[in-house]
């Protein structure tokens, strides 16, 4: 979508500009299309008091319906009540292992619909365009799918059965793809563009509301080259917004340890560094080894790679191997027999330093066994597996203090003993921080903690629990949702649209931001609703069954 088309009419405010379109920004776009949620007069919910409570106001959407009250007494694997009701009422009972059918049904009610933009800077899917394609996800399959188009329904359309349950990257990513033009969604999606600055516009004397105003670059395809090469071009936009809501995931800028040496040209700090020296022939049995540093499961990937290789890896992280904060302490073997797998090296083949001297100071330096050879030997390692993971050596409770020049790390112990590896690459994965560079301060003063940097485990943007609203934000009309407010996991995501679309829905019937007989605001609509329907192929009034 060209962002030059998008210009209905000179000065006009949209009602919601929505920048991020991976799954949070897909799923708002399905609730704002008119797409709406009802209990189905013929089903029914394992938990008795959430189904009584729906049941009492059964004509009613549950777009309508009072969240809060909704959400009382509920439980679930996240801190957001609005995300436990959500998954609740999508995959009933689904922690528990049980394929519960929804009690929703889908009714697409176009006069219900809000128009919007959402924003990308890629194909919609966002960041899962750019993950390993082979590996399988965290989560099971119908736990990544969003409302109306079964995963598992479309993956049999491919011909292709889901294997343990669960799907790759590479699939998921073309499914929130094919979901939005399946969907009839395309419309609302403009990609190809980066935000560079969002900011509160004043209201104007001629009674123009306040609003956000959201201005960036759109990437456009220009003319062909004497060789053919078509030449790409950034053109600049300028939207106004009665509402903007942050979507942009975590997963934008690697976070980095800070130590000295961290530069240089043999320190990576994505998985993708990793594949690309995989793909050049630099890595293979016979080379130095890969430090992994991080506990993660995108670390966990990292060593399963180099692993496949046979490529001698030295792992870091500064957890033990039993800490139940440990991701692998959480997931259920069977279902990741992978992650098992890595959780079993960093158990049995861990580093254990030889006893310093008596007179030796605390920091003691050491050098496990010679690289040339790559195997641990028994005095530096667990002695009950010397050779059930060849080339693998865990450093538990272990950090960075230096990468030096000459291509060796110094790891300090949580004891303060260091020890010197000599690596071919350092591979820091540690997670991410997402890219709030058009914000005031990177996002900073929207966090729990204003003085620390936007991440979604330590310091996400505080926001209303049941509306999603940013509660330090710089006027009305400003909402966060998925990782930016500490939701990882697609199946929780999508109650931070509920919240959102209920919110925005609710202001609607109240006729906030619209003056009555507000022509501009008409022609709009009619305008979005005219383009709507012309992209529809299916009947004017449809239910889709979750």
């Amino acid at each position: 979508m060209d962002l030059h088309d998008k210009e209905i009419l000179p000065g006009e405010i949209l009602p919601v500009v929505i920048i991020g379109n991976g799954p949070s920004g897909i799923c708002l776009s399905y609730l704002l299309s008119g797409y709406t949620p009802y209990l189905s007069s013929e089903a029914s919910h394992p938990n008795p008091l959430l189904h009584s409570k729906l049941g009492e106001q059964p004509h009613l959407s549950l777009l309508e319906q009072d969240l809060e009250y909704l959400c009382e007494g509920l439980e679930g694997r996240s801190s957001n009540p609005v995300a436990v009701l959500f998954d609740s009422l999508l995959l009933p009972d689904s922690d528990f292992g049980l394929d519960h059918t929804s009690p929703l049904e889908w009714r697409y009610e176009p006069e219900r619909a809000i128009p919007h933009l959402v924003l990308g800077k890629g194909p919609p899917g966002g960041a899962w365009h750019a993950m390993e394609g082979s590996m399988l996800t965290l989560s099971l399959a119908n736990w990544m799918e969003l409302p109306g188009l079964k995963l598992k329904d479309w993956m049999r359309e491919k011909r292709r059965n889901v294997r343990n349950d669960r799907a790759t990257p590479a699939e998921i990513a073309s499914y929130y793809e094919h979901y939005v033009s399946q969907m009839s969604l395309e419309q609302s999606f403009a990609c190809g563009t980066t935000v560079t600055s969002v900011t509160r516009q004043p209201g104007s004397q001629e009674g123009a509301p306040p609003c956000w105003r959201v201005m960036g670059l759109q990437r456009r395809e220009g003319g062909e080259l004497g060789d053919g090469c078509s030449v790409s071009e950034e053109v600049p936009f300028s939207v106004l917004a009665h509402n903007v809501v942050l979507a942009t995931g975590t997963h934008d800028i690697p976070a980095r340890l800070g130590v000295e040496g961290e530069s240089l040209p043999f320190v990576c700090h994505s998985f993708w560094e990793l594949e690309a020296a995989i793909s050049r022939g630099e890595l293979d049995q016979s080379s130095d080894p890969v430090l992994v540093v991080g506990a993660g499961l995108t670390a966990a990937d990292a060593v399963l790679a180099a692993h496949h290789l046979n490529t001698p890896v030295y792992h870091a992280f500064r957890r033990s191997v039993t800490d139940p904060g440990l991701i692998f302490n959480q997931l259920p073997k069977l279902l990741y027999p992978e992650y098992h797998k890595v959780h079993q090296m960093m158990t049995q083949q861990q580093y254990r330093l030889n006893p310093p001297p008596q007179d030796n100071t605390q920091n003691h330096h050491s050098t496990p066994s010679s690289p040339s050879s790559h195997l641990p030997s028994s005095s530096t390692t667990s002695s009950s597996s010397l050779s059930s993971y060849p080339g693998y050596l865990s450093f538990p409770r272990y950090r960075v203090v230096e990468f030096r020049p000459d291509q060796k790390c110094v790891l300090e112990s949580d004891s303060g003993q260091r020890t010197v590896v000599q690596v071919s690459k350092a591979l820091v994965l540690i997670g991410a921080h997402p890219n709030l560079s058009f914000m005031d301060d990177n996002g900073r003063p929207l966090g729990t903690n204003p003085d620390e940097t936007i991440s979604c485990r330590r310091n996400p943007i505080e926001v209303d629990p049941f509306t999603n609203k940013v509660v330090a934000a710089d006027g009305p009309g400003m909402y966060a949702m998925g990782p930016l407010v500490g939701e990882n996991f697609v199946r929780f995501l999508k109650g931070g649209a509920l919240a959102i679309a209920s919110d925005l829905a609710k202001r609607q019937r109240e006729g906030e931001g619209r003056e009555e007989g507000d022509l501009t605001a008409d022609r709009l609509m009619d305008r979005w609703f005219d383009r709507r329907m012309s992209a529809q192929t299916e009947a004017e009034v449809c239910v889709v069954n979750s």
